[in-house]
């Protein structure tokens, strides 16, 4: 009898272990909950043991039940990295950026040979790169910035031929780069290298990276020896940075090593040549004179004399006199053009005076504090921010990048040479009879103080330059976060159901506080996805508004035709040549926007309810995943029609979600409410729409903090 019931026993322990026993990849999984030692937000609360399958876990992804992505970033997960994560055979994305993570990376780790991205940034990794990097024969991105490696790379890191974006900065790799590490990866699109102990030669084959974008970063490093000219083979819109090492020689000028400014190539002392003040030794050659000079014999034998020849002396004086007339000429040009003189109401000359201005650098008084008439050309840095510390000198001598133009001017990244970073928009020419109205307009738009909201630091007039200086925002805009990856382009920032969400939610609350608590009780009137900017975790910045207003009075009676715009290749360049160099006009042509209200054609003032159809636009975007201007079969559709069509022909959710979004658990209630917030965005008639407060709160509630 008792037999017969310890059977009974051990088949019922039978039945319940295959009930709820964890698969293979689960328990892999499982190993690495059990290493963390600190969950502060419960990340993994919902890995559970008794789950048969980890594809309902949060952060996991499955395909036909094989784990395929492992996503928890900015957690504050404190732990390590357990060996189990590489008998993850079809792993093929890892991101546990953001994190506390400790200790090496086992070598197991790179067994999951099916691995295409591992960004471990941000954490505190230490220990060595494995041997075994060179088994991930499908990796394109590898991240390990800013933590604590050491050692030197790995001859297989070449064996990653498809490795697009290698981003080691911020750690203590020495040693020189691997042997091959131009040629063996060509297909590099990102290298980041700086902020480490790496040694040795620049590889000549490093100029073979053709695909190169953005910026090519060795800066703050031990990197010794000359720069190799075959870095000018390089894509004339790659910067490259070389600041901060041992490098010595002359600076080559060819391709993107042309034409730089000084801040790439700053913290090398034997570096020589320009940018650099430093000429080189062949650049300066030593005069040599005659010891003796022969002058006129009266026998014509030939002889030695004691004095010039009377030829010699009349010639020395005469450009004496020449060169004086000509200094006193460009002296009298420069009083006229830059200082200029007071006219009367006749046009005649009434009173010449030395006018005390800042622009007037050949008779400046540095006493001078008096005001600015109407008609007077200023040309000063104003700092509206008083934590900003820079001048126009700085900023005129920085290395620039065109970020992009549009039709309010050319945005540029600006890299001073302390390495503060700005971002400087260039407005129009002309326009210096309305400097009181541009004046008054920027400094209102300068007061505005709010985390949502582009900080706009300091702005500088002239006649020949409009400046606006921000705060530089580092990942980009919502557009490019949102549509880089499905044009082809590459794309750090994958937005979840969540981020999106918080994005609506922080946009909202800078909305509300432009339409109801500004000083002027702004109306932005161009928001779209280009115009929200995406800080270091993800929190949306709205720019651009007052732009439109600004860019009017710096034209001020200039035609659109007049307008200068950047060229068509974005380069990095000093921005005070960048700003001064000549570029061949284009008309500029305005184009019916998809994100503007219907009635915003035909009406002259603008409204607040602009702006909130402008929103729902945008959140219809996150939602789904399309353009503004949508896809339908062979035409194009804006989007809010096309959201329409597929309510009327009552299409499944899945259709209109973002299929990016198809693999995570979202409430299927929540997505309709927002749905139905952005339609209610949207609506026809401006007076049927919320506004932005009720916007603001209604995401709230759906986004508890």
């Amino acid at each position: 009898m008792a037999q017969l019931f310890s059977l009974f026993i051990l088949l019922f322990l039978n039945h319940l272990g295959r009930v709820v026993c964890l698969n293979d990849e689960g328990q892999a999984l499982l190993s690495f909950k059990q290493s963390v030692t600190e969950d502060p937000n419960g990340a993994l609360k919902n890995w559970n043991s008794s789950d048969d399958n980890p594809c309902m876990w949060n952060g996991v992804t499955c395909k036909y039940y094989r784990v395929t992505s492992l996503v928890i970033p900015m957690e504050g997960i404190k732990g390590f990295i357990p060996s189990a994560l590489g008998s993850l055979s079809q792993l093929r994305r890892v991101n546990l950026r953001s994190n506390k993570l400790f200790g090496s990376v086992p070598s197991e780790l790179f067994e999951a040979q099916s691995l295409q991205s591992l960004v471990l940034s941000e954490n505190s990794l230490s220990g060595s790169l494995p041997l075994e990097i060179g088994k991930l024969k499908n990796i394109h991105t590898l991240d390990l910035s800013q933590n604590y490696f050491n050692g030197s790379l790995p001859q297989s890191l070449i064996q990653c031929s498809k490795l697009r974006r290698l981003i080691l900065s911020g750690n203590k790799f020495t040693g020189p780069l691997p042997e091959g590490f131009g040629t063996g990866l060509v297909l590099m699109e990102k290298l980041d290298l700086s902020y480490n102990d790496f040694s040795g030669v620049i590889p000549v084959e490093m100029g073979n990276l053709s695909s190169l974008e953005g910026t090519l970063d060795l800066s703050h490093n031990g990197f010794s020896g000359s720069i190799p000219a075959s870095l000018g083979n390089l894509p004339e819109s790659v910067y490259i940075d070389l600041s901060y090492n041992s490098l010595t020689g002359p600076i080559p000028q060819n391709g993107p090593l042309a034409n730089r400014g000084p801040t790439a190539f700053i913290g090398n002392p034997g570096l020589c040549g320009p940018p650099l003040r430093n000429p080189c030794s062949a650049d300066v050659p030593f005069p040599h004179f005659p010891k003796t000079i022969p002058s006129e014999t009266s026998n014509g034998d030939g002889g030695k004399g004691k004095g010039l020849r009377k030829s010699y002396v009349i010639a020395i004086v005469v450009c004496n006199v020449v060169g004086i007339c000509i200094i006193a000429l460009l002296l009298s040009c420069c009083y006229y053009r830059i200082c200029g003189v007071k006219r009367g109401k006749n046009g005649t000359v009434a009173d010449v005076e030395l006018k005390r201005r800042k622009d007037c650098m050949c008779f400046r008084n540095d006493d001078d504090s008096g005001p600015l008439s109407e008609t007077e050309e200023q040309r000063d840095l104003v700092l509206l921010d008083t934590e900003v510390r820079f001048d126009l000198d700085e900023l005129l001598k920085a290395s620039a990048f065109v970020l992009g133009k549009n039709g309010t001017g050319i945005m540029y990244k600006v890299v001073l040479e302390d390495g503060f970073t700005l971002a400087v928009r260039r407005l129009g020419e002309g326009g210096y009879q309305r400097f009181k109205e541009f004046q008054t307009e920027v400094e209102a738009i300068g007061k505005i103080r709010h985390p949502h909201i582009v900080t706009l630091k300091a702005y500088y007039w002239s006649v020949d330059e409009k400046l606006l200086i921000y705060d530089y925002i580092p990942f980009g805009s919502l557009a490019a976060a949102l549509h880089a990856g499905k044009s082809g382009l590459a794309s750090a920032i994958t937005l979840s159901w969540t981020d999106r969400l918080k994005i609506m939610k922080g946009t909202a609350k800078g909305l509300t506080f432009l339409h109801e608590f500004s000083p002027k009780k702004y109306v932005h009137g161009d928001l779209k996805p280009s115009n929200i900017l995406l800080g270091h975790n993800l929190e949306p910045k709205i720019s651009g508004f007052g732009l439109g207003r600004l860019a009017n009075i710096s034209v001020g009676y200039m035609t659109a035709q007049s307008i200068r715009m950047p060229s068509e290749k974005p380069q990095h360049r000093r921005l005070g040549s960048a700003l001064s160099e000549a570029i061949e006009a284009h008309p500029t042509t305005k184009s019916v926007s998809c994100y503007q209200a219907p009635e915003s054609f035909k009406a002259v003032k603008a409204s607040q309810k602009w702006d909130v159809y402008s929103f729902g636009v945008v959140f219809l975007e996150l939602i789904t995943g399309r353009s503004a201007l949508a896809k339908a079969g062979n035409s194009d559709m804006d989007l809010v029609h096309w959201v329409l069509s597929c309510i009327e022909e009552k299409r499944p959710l899945g259709h209109v979600l973002d299929p990016y979004l198809a693999h995570e658990m979202i409430d299927e209630a929540r997505i309709m409410e927002c749905i139905k917030l952005s339609m209610a965005c949207v609506h026809s008639s401006p007076e049927k729409r919320p506004t932005m407060r009720n916007v603001s709160d209604t995401l709230t509630r759906l986004v508890p903090a």
